[in-house]
């Protein structure tokens, strides 16, 4: 009989054996249900130039689908603007969301391999929490990642990435997302 071994992103071992403790300690957890965790990451698109021309759309679908490890959809315009050129359903943008496995294993490269190589990074910034435990921040280059072959691509564009967690609070966002490993600019919360 043949033994199947379970595959675990490295990140999400570390959720479980350090981020979890940690945040327990911090916040006096009775269980470790209650402490937040990742739900999703969201990427989002908006092409530029997409009412013109439809092979735009095409390539930035190519594109995040190459970045996430996930086929992306386009994403369609919901009603008219005459000013803009724009139909309803035309298509506009691209999106993906990732979940479990694909989602530990694009925050893992996301925060060890393409942050760095954001021109003059100092960090993130830890002031895009929306109140509700979500954190949303905006890549304005898509070729920080090294999936993308910067001689390939037609158009440099950026693109938003939303982190969904379960935390109540912005303070249990943040303290999940820097426990994983996520730069901000300001580490410790008070301002010193």
């Amino acid at each position: 009989m043949a033994t199947t071994i379970k595959y675990t992103p490295r990140l999400h071992k570390k959720y479980r054996d350090e981020v979890v403790p940690a945040l327990m300690k911090k916040f006096g957890y009775k269980s470790i249900m209650q402490c937040p965790r990742l739900v999703k990451i969201c990427l989002n698109q908006g092409v530029k130039g997409a009412t013109s021309d439809k092979k735009v759309v095409d390539e930035a679908v190519a594109e995040m689908t190459m970045i996430s490890g996930q086929k992306a959809i386009p994403t369609m315009s919901k009603k008219d603007i005459s000013n803009f050129k724009l139909r309803k359903n035309m298509p506009i943008g691209c999106r993906v969301t990732l979940r479990n496995v694909n989602m530990f294993e694009f925050m893992d490269r996301f925060i060890s391999v393409s942050l760095p190589r954001v021109r003059d990074f100092k960090g993130i910034n830890e002031k895009a929490f929306d109140g509700r435990g979500n954190y949303t921040m905006g890549i304005t280059e898509q070729i920080i990642y090294p999936e993308i072959n910067i001689d390939k691509i037609a158009r440099i564009s950026g693109m938003d990435i939303t982190f969904v967690t379960t935390a109540k609070t912005n303070e249990e966002a943040y303290e999940l997302l820097k426990e994983m490993g996520m730069p901000f600019t300001n580490m410790d919360k008070t301002g010193k």
